[in-house]
């Protein structure tokens, strides 16, 4: 692992860090010198990456945590705090979707997703606050989408939550800016993640389904989690300084226009 400094010192705790762009951002923060907390459900597959991050010369711990318990939050942070010696950092990155339409929702359907995706800032920030006061500066990102800002078909619920992440995301900085404290929302577009495959995995062809999405997206190809990783790094340290309650879109340009479609190939496409 080459080791980078832009987050020497620093200890951050990651939800939904097993997979995807929580995994992402876990590997790069290590690599930037931050002590990592791994926090998701998916023990496994967690812990197995914590160890590489290990193996390579990072610090990093695997914490099993239902980020919809208040219980369970409260103690993987108190856990990194005991591992680490601090928190500096919060990076709300859990997140499910669900295809389904409203009147096919069951109640309990809802309140999962939003639990989930925004229930779980809360709890971060209610029980990470006091260890992050304690520092000079400290530093929240939230993962919110494209979806904060337009609807998608068929994906009510999760629209709300990526709007009310948004939201939720502004109040924070306010409120908690005198304590040295800033907050900023990162929102993607197509990312090429284990969700999105589980969203497109619902229609008939996948393949095509995706194909035909990113005729819309002006660079034409998907996002990778390190792309959505370097932007939450770049909010994580001085390199931003200034920035509060505000959010950055990274989406290949999707929500450029309100129509669009790429000539068919792009310089994105080709390897660099």
């Amino acid at each position: 692992m080459t080791m980078g400094t832009r987050l020497q010192q620093q200890v951050a705790w990651i939800s939904g860090a097993a997979s995807g762009m929580g995994e992402g951002i876990a590997r790069l923060f290590a690599r930037e010198g931050a002590a990592v907390a791994l926090v998701d459900v998916q023990t496994a597959r967690g812990q197995a990456i914590a160890g590489e991050i290990r193996a390579a010369g990072g610090r990093a711990v695997f914490i099993e945590c239902d980020v919809r318990q208040e219980t369970s939050v409260r103690s993987s942070i108190e856990q990194t705090v005991r591992e680490f010696g601090g928190l500096q950092t919060l990076v709300n990155c859990a997140g499910i979707v669900q295809v389904k339409q409203l009147h096919e929702l069951d109640e309990s359907d809802w309140d999962r997703l939003m639990d989930i995706n925004v229930k779980s800032i809360f709890l971060s920030i209610k029980h990470g606050l006091a260890h992050l006061r304690k520092n000079p500066r400290s530093y929240v990102v939230n993962i919110g989408s494209v979806g904060s800002f337009i609807s998608q078909g068929s994906t009510p619920a999760y629209i709300a939550s990526k709007g009310a992440v948004l939201m939720l995301s502004k109040s924070i900085a306010l409120d908690y800016a005198a304590e040295g404290l800033r907050c900023n929302c990162v929102c993607p577009g197509i990312t090429d993640t284990p969700m999105l495959r589980e969203h497109l995995n619902m229609t008939p062809d996948p393949e095509f389904t995706l194909r035909n999405r990113l005729r819309r997206v002006p660079m034409g190809v998907p996002l990778k989690p390190d792309d959505i990783a370097k932007a939450v790094l770049y909010l994580s340290c001085e390199d931003s300084a200034g920035i509060t309650g505000t959010s950055l879109v990274i989406d290949g340009g999707y929500l450029a226009a309100a129509e669009w479609e790429h000539p068919g190939t792009t310089r994105f496409m080709e390897p660099l």
